[in-house]
Order: C-alpha cells, then structure tokens, then sequence
C-alpha cells in the first residue's frame, strides 16, 4: 500500500517541501483523518472540516511558528494540531491526560495564544503585531476568525484600534454563516449581502481602515495560497474574507451543521450518529430550562428569553420556536445579552437571560453595573455550571459561585435535580423585586417524572436531607448527588447527616444556627472553586456568630482544571462518591 501523503507530514516544514498541485490529495487525506478519529474519540467536527484547505494554505504560505497563527475560539484547529506535530496523538484530543481540544501555549509553539472563548484573536494577534514591531521583528500576524465571532463587540473593539495601526495584521473572516448555530444579526446579513454581490453600502471593514479582499473559495486551495502570498506583501492591517462549508466533506454534517458541530460517537463512513445509551432517556437540564420556560411563557405574556448565541446548546430554540416575538438570539454578545435583560426588566418584563456559566465571565460588569447596582429582576439561568467534562479549562463553570457571591442584591440558587429547576424557574416570574442566578450543570440528572405542578420555591431555605449525630455534610447543587451515593457507601451512615443548603445567598442562618450547634464536625461540598464558594461562605458565617465547630471545605481546588469525562475530574478534584466518602471515614474516626 503507498504510503500517505499525510503520513510525510509531521510539522509545516515538511508541508512547505510538497508541490502545489499535491495540496488537494492532503486535504482529502486530512479530512478522512479527522473525520476517523472524531467518529470514535468524539469532539468538534464540522468546523474543522470546513477549514481544511485553509489550515493547509496558511501553513504552505506562512512560516509558523515564527509567523504567529492564532485561532478564534479553537472549534476549527483539529487541523492545525495535526499538521503541527500532533497527529500521532490526536487520538487523545479532549481525553485525560491527552491533548486540549483547543489551542494551547503550553502545548505546542505553533499554538500561539491559547482560546476556548470567542472573538479574542484580533486583539492577541494586534498585540502581538505592535510587539514584534517594537522590538523590529520581522514577522506575519495572523487571526482566523469566524463570521459569528467578528459580530462579538470585542472583536470590533481589536478592528478598530487596528485601523488605526500599521500593523503587519492579517484577519481572515472564515464566513460560513454558522457558529455553534445559525449566525444572526446585521453583519451576518451585509456578509450575506456582500457573498450574493449585493452589496449597496459601503465596505464595513475598508471603513475601518483594513485592506479587503475576498470573497475567496476556501476550498480552492490553489486560490487561497495565490491569495496569501499576495496579502504578505501588503503591509498594514487587511483582511480577507473566505467562504467555507461547515461539515465540508461529511454529507451528514453539512446538511446538518448544528448537530454536527459536536455529534457525539458516528460512523466514518456514513455519518450516522450512534445510538445512545440507555441513560440517555433522562432529561438534559438544558431541555428540563427550555421546556418549563415555554410552559411558563403560555401563561406569563411578559417572560422573555434571551441566549448570546446559544439557542441550541441552552434549549431556549424551544422558546423561539413558540414564542418568536419573545425569545432573542443576540448572537455572541454576553454583554449586551444581560444589558438588554436590563433594560426590558426596567418596563416590567421578566427575562430570563440563559448564558454558559463560564461565559458569564465576559459580561461581569454588566450584571454588577447594569442589573445588581439597579437591583432589576433579571433572571439569569446559568447553565454548564460545575465540571464540564472533555471541554476543559476554558468551559468549566467553577467560579460563578464566587465571582457572584459577593455583589449585593443577587440572589444564587442551585437546584439538587430536574425538579427544583422547573421550581425555582416557576417561583422566579411570581414577583421577585431582585435579580436571581441559577446555576445548573452540563448533562442529564436523575428523574424521568420531572413534569409535575409547580411549588413555590421559598427564598432563602435550605432544607434537611438526613440527619445524623457526629458529622454534617452541607452541599449546594446537584453534587448532592455525589454526597448521597458517599454517605450510603460508609458504615456509619447514622452518624453523618445532610443539608442542602440551595441558596448560596441569601444563606439559610436558620438551618445553618442548628447544624453548627448539633455535630462536632462539618463538611462543605461544592462543585466550584473552593476560594471564595459556599466552604468560604460557610465559614465566614461560622467566625461571624462565633461558632466552633471545625469546618472540613471540598471543592475545586485553587488550579485550573484540564479535560477529561466529569466522573474523572471529580475524582482529581475530590468530589467522587469514592473521595467524599473517604473524608468522611477521615472525620469521623481521625
């Protein structure tokens, strides 16, 4: 059998030695590849197969690592991984121990700035283009970024101070008309507009002072390469504007591209998805959010659902599709996403405002300035919060408890399961006169019968899952779970008992005044981040009132933590039924 054209590459420099005319053999070779492994290993499919001739051109043109690459978001390198050294492990993408399924410094030097989040690539490159100018170095800066991710404001931030440089920065808008899903917007619009050669108005981006050029075919690599050899003999900021196929090379995952922006476990060679196990039949909290919401939303005319470019992921298409008037798509724009909530909270409407608990962090301000400084009832339904499993350290929502414990008037709740979500989802449009957070986790739970009539969540309480007579456990959250499976795997379960305390704030003084005056030990369990969380909450409670008792804390350690499946980053982190268990046993007979 002859041997592979990609099996002759393993870094760029060896791509750089191949002919032209050979670049669109690789490129069918390097989609079967990706497509191979991402079928049993699972990960980000579809937008790595659309930039496949571009990942290639950019490496033939461009003297990486010197020349500096920088991905937006991350979804779309699998290539460039492959061609940098990798492929022999790509195997392990998003596995423990094995290789991030985003660009990462630590990793390897052609990753030039590491991402997970969207629309950073402009600034980082420019801030990398305006270094290597001031310390005289010859060298190309550039940011491949999606047509959903240049509509984010921090993108439009890093073009217009780039405008105004002479920077050596090249933009490459990798327009496909889909992020996670369907782009929305103006821009997406123009660009449409501009792809038809409709375009009336003047160019956006030669306003902002960049060189355009474009549409190109991203799948003609002889044009693309043509096109980028010309582009590094422009000087100063351009940009140029490729079309591409998400899923190209997959049938299945271009007629589909949402669902195949990560599809799970799939045949090679048809594309179809693989069954799901049984367990799969239990409710995904995003569905148990976007199903209730709906039902409320037939009865409260003044319920708005807002999502920044999630609509999928966060199950509010559910909302949209009902209620089309009254649920928003704002598109990667979490500042605006939580402002707008404010502002209609203002006229009395109530929004619940769904964002990705790890990207909350992108609208920090806004929920302190324009909704909790305002005390305006927005609701904010947090979802993939705690451990979030294969992603890794950029998506993990382990700091929301902290990060939101600490501005006045927010009220932090955390459901222990399916029904307390639909509970609390109900109690937040019966009036509240603040803003609320829920904070809920990535996957399934536990209860097939979650559909029953709503009961009114009361604000504040905490509630008392088993009593015991040395020990006491207090868990927030659906890691209750956790803590449950711990207790039954002791000996001892008569001496250990177990408080969900669901509110994070306002704290439950009441139940927490009893089990501090009841056990001689006491155990906090949280799935985020140990500094400043519940343990931190718990204890400054205890030095307030001038309780004694010694306080055992488990959480999230003070690290970032990498990918691997959620059972297996519990158990780094302590937070298995197996670990909880042992420091029990360790509280209990010291």
């Amino acid at each position: 059998m002859p041997q592979k054209l990609l099996d002759t590459i393993q870094f760029p420099e060896d791509l750089r030695k191949r002919s032209l005319e050979e670049l669109p053999h690789l490129a069918r070779e390097l989609r079967e590849f990706i497509i191979n492994v991402v079928a049993t290993k699972e990960g980000h499919l579809g937008a790595s197969l659309g930039v496949v001739e571009l990942t290639i051109a950019l490496h033939y043109v461009f003297d990486t690592p010197n020349d500096l690459l920088v991905w937006d978001v991350g979804h779309q390198a699998y290539g460039h991984k492959i061609l940098t050294g990798r492929k022999d492990v790509f195997d392990s993408n998003r596995q423990l121990g094995g290789i991030s399924g985003f660009p990462k410094r630590t990793e390897s030097p052609y990753d030039a700035f590491g991402v997970g989040h969207s629309s950073t690539a402009i600034s980082a490159a420019l801030g990398m283009a305006i270094a290597s100018s001031l310390k005289k170095e010859e060298k190309h800066h550039i940011a491949v970024v999606g047509d959903a991710s240049i509509a984010s404001g921090m993108a439009f931030e890093g073009l217009n101070h780039a405008g105004v440089t002479d920077a050596d920065l090249l933009v490459i808008l990798n327009d496909n008309a889909i992020g996670i899903d369907p782009s929305v917007g103006a821009l997406k619009q123009y660009l449409t507009n501009v792809k038809k050669g409709k375009q009336k108005q003047d160019n956006v981006f030669e306003a902002l002072n960049f060189d355009y050029s474009g549409p190109v075919d991203g799948h003609d690599i002889e044009k693309l390469v043509s096109e980028l050899q010309r582009l590094k003999r422009v000087s100063g900021p351009k940009l140029l504007h490729v079309i591409t196929t998400k899923g190209k090379g997959l049938r299945k995952a271009e007629e589909d591209q949402v669902r195949y922006h990560a599809p799970g476990k799939f045949d090679a060679k048809t594309g179809e998805i693989q069954p799901k196990n049984a367990d799969q039949q239990l409710p995904k909290y995003q569905d148990v959010f976007g199903h209730t919401i709906v039902e409320l939303a037939r009865k409260n005319e003044k319920i708005i659902g807002i999502t920044p470019a999630m609509p999928t992921g966060s199950s509010l298409k559910y909302m949209m599709e009902v209620f089309p008037d009254r649920a928003f798509d704002v598109g990667i724009a979490e500042q605006h996403a939580v402002t707008l909530a404010a502002g209609m909270a203002t006229q009395g409407m109530v929004p619940y405002c769904n964002i990705y608990s790890t990207f909350l962090q992108r609208a920090y301000d806004q929920v302190i300035h324009d909704v909790a400084l305002q005390n305006l009832p927005v609701v904010f339904c947090l979802d993939r919060a705690g451990l979030v499993g294969r992603d890794g350290a950029t998506h993990h929502g382990v700091f929301d408890l902290a990060y939101l414990r600490c501005i006045p008037n927010l009220t932090i709740f955390a459901p222990r399961n399916e029904l307390e979500l639909r509970d609390i989802l109900y109690t937040a449009q019966l009036g509240l006169k603040q803003p609320i957070a829920i904070r809920y986790p990535r996957g399934r739970g536990e209860m097939l019968d979650w559909k029953k009539p709503f009961s009114k969540v009361e604000i504040g309480k905490g509630e008392t899952l088993k009593t015991g007579s040395k020990a006491a456990i207090i868990s927030v959250g659906t890691i209750a779970s956790n803590v449950s499976k711990a207790i039954e795997l002791t000996e001892d379960e008569d001496m250990v008992g177990h408080y969900d305390l669901r509110f994070a704030k306002p704290l439950d003084e009441t139940l927490l005044h009893e089990v501090f005056s009841s056990y001689e030990k006491i155990i906090t369990v949280e799935d985020g981040t140990i500094h400043g969380g519940i343990g931190s909450a718990i204890t400054e409670f205890a030095a307030m009132h001038s309780h004694s008792t010694p306080i055992k804390i488990l959480g999230v350690p003070d690290e970032f933590i990498e990918h691997g499946s959620t059972e297996a980053l519990q158990e780094i982190a302590g937070l298995s039924p197996k670990k909880i268990k042992a420091v029990i046993l360790s509280v209990l007979r010291p």
